[in-house]
């Protein structure tokens, strides 16, 4: 239910392909995907090119595991993953053309100097033509208190702001899903963590030692309203009540 109601990997890696080929003039070949959880989106990249590599990176056995038997075993190429259970900080996995933080995992980084410590580790990394791209969220509601729900294929996704310390931006959220016949799967899911702005986070990314921070802003719809799937560079966004958006950073 996660994957199919929070993740789209497929768009995710468009993303990650075209941007790459826009800036470096060239396709990515090695990815290494940070809190990867069960690797989904590494496994749409070995997908796309029996020539392209990835390495999934997550501290969770068990969650690694459910993807070595069930993500890994699907894929034409399965020898092209590769499983790592460690810190993302202390993978040692280097000389990366493509790094991964999606999902806002890397949130759960508090203080500031452990997020500059991990963007540091994630520079020395990548190879001197490498991308790290991440995604963040926020908004004026995202401050907020609030449940949100969204009807999928079989059951229905809830997201839960449960608590936030406008103190310190650390807030306890869940995901929880209720099926169409009625079975409830309450916190399924547990985040607490920091709610990053985006100039912390371009100043911690400079900070670290990358030489250049854009942010890519997804488009409007015009007849909906809603965002268009487009995200491009831009230094001015809107201001939504919600949002989420690309961060793309250079070494």
């Amino acid at each position: 239910m996660y994957q199919e109601s929070v993740q789209c990997v497929e768009a995710e890696i468009d993303f990650v392909e075209a941007t790459y080929k826009e800036i470096r003039g060239n396709e990515a070949r090695f990815l290494r995907e940070d809190f990867s959880g069960t690797g989904q989106t590494s496994a749409e990249w070995i997908k796309r090119n029996k020539k392209n590599k990835a390495w999934a990176i997550d501290f969770d056995e068990e969650v690694v595991q459910w993807g070595i038997d069930n993500v890994r075993s699907q894929l034409n190429h399965p020898e092209n993953l590769t499983y790592k259970i460690t810190d993302v900080r202390y993978s040692g996995i280097t000389k990366m053309d493509v790094i991964l933080a999606m999902n806002f995992s890397y949130f759960l980084f508090m203080e500031r100097q452990t997020m500059k410590d991990y963007f540091v580790s994630v520079k020395n990394s990548l190879e001197p033509t490498g991308i790290f791209f991440l995604d963040a969220f926020g908004g004026y509601e995202a401050a907020k208190e609030l449940t949100e729900e969204r009807e999928c294929e079989g059951f229905t996704y809830i997201w839960e702001q449960a608590t936030f310390n406008p103190i310190n931006s650390q807030m306890q959220c869940y995901i929880h899903f209720k099926t169409d016949k009625g079975e409830q799967v309450n916190r399924a899911f547990s985040y607490y963590w920091r709610l990053w702005t985006l100039p912390e986070l371009q100043e911690l990314l400079l900070e670290a030692g990358f030489s250049q921070v854009d942010i890519y802003w997804e488009g409007t719809d015009e007849e909906s309203g809603e965002g268009d799937g487009v995200f491009q560079p831009t230094k001015i966004g809107t201001a939504d009540a919600g949002w989420v958006c690309y961060i793309v950073a250079l070494p």
